[in-house]
């Protein structure tokens, strides 16, 4: 029995001592040698992993750095939820300087609430925005509005997000956005936009994407744009522009002269954390005469 089982350990024992030199030697001619740079500049940015950056999380963001900073670039990447400081101490890690970007901000491109766009019709299937989108146009029956469903609101990372139960419409709370861009990307209806946050959080843009002609745009909801193109004759820095009906605000161009606001006859064009207006008095020009 004893002569049969030491040959047997000693061909195992073989084939074993035989198989670990093999793959030693392989493990050597093909393992990958990883830059230590990238567990530092991983350990510095925020580790959401929101993908705001546009790459699969953030260590496959911090291994894009690193090869940027091999090949002397940085300046097209940016994490958006760790903003200037972030790339600073970043760029700092890699030798590198990172150029300030202009915080930015989720915008709500759609002013439709249930007062502005009261409904139609009645959905009455899954409720998430995707599913609304592909299957009808919307209570309201706006085919460009917020369905109100949030798929916005649970994609967001950062609770910054919610939807008011008054309007019915997403609310982006200013001081938690990062401006990942999730909410983008979730909203079927593409109504929701990054956008520069402005000087003390100053913007000017239009509300509203409703591509329907005039008349039929405003009798699905009372404020939207109508194209009349007035806002684009009264802006003195050519920031707007109309297309498909649409006017647009270029958050870059605009200089937040607020002419465009009062010639808007829907009041489709909103303007946010400015001081109230002042009241005309007779005889005074308006804020476009002027």
């Amino acid at each position: 029995m004893t002569n049969i089982i030491v040959p047997a350990v000693v061909s195992l024992g073989s084939i074993g001592l035989g198989a670990a030199v093999i793959l030693y030697f392989v493990a050597q001619k093909f393992k990958v040698i990883e830059d230590p740079r990238i567990d530092e500049v991983e350990e510095n940015l925020p580790g959401a992993n929101c993908g705001g950056c546009g790459y699969a999380g953030c260590r496959a963001f911090a291994e894009t750095l690193v090869k940027g900073a091999d090949q002397g670039d940085i300046s097209a990447l940016n994490c958006p939820a760790g903003g200037n400081e972030t790339m600073a101490n970043v760029a700092k890690i890699l030798g590198m300087v990172a150029e300030a970007k202009d915080p930015q901000i989720a915008v709500l491109r759609c002013s439709g609430s249930r007062a502005n766009a009261p409904q139609k019709v009645r959905y009455d299937g899954p409720q998430t925005c995707q599913f609304a989108h592909a299957l009808s146009s919307g209570e309201s029956g706006c085919p460009n509005g917020c369905l109100g469903l949030g798929d916005c609101v649970v994609t967001c990372l950062f609770d910054a997000m919610y939807m008011d139960e008054e309007t019915g419409l997403p609310v982006i709370i200013e001081d938690k956005c990062v401006a990942c861009g999730a909410c983008v990307k979730a909203c079927p209806r593409v109504i929701i936009e990054l956008r520069d946050k402005g000087k003390k959080s100053k913007r000017i843009y239009v509300s509203c994407m409703n591509t329907e002609k005039g008349a039929l745009s405003r009798k699905n909801c009372t404020v939207s744009c109508i194209g009349c193109g007035k806002c684009v004759k009264v802006c003195p820095h050519d920031a707007i522009t109309m297309e498909n009906n649409i006017a647009y605000i270029d958050d870059v161009k605009c200089k937040l002269c607020r002419k465009c606001v009062p010639e808007c006859p829907t009041a489709a064009i909103l303007e946010l954390n400015f001081p109230p207006r002042k009241e005309k008095t007779e005889g005074e020009p308006t804020p476009a005469e002027a």
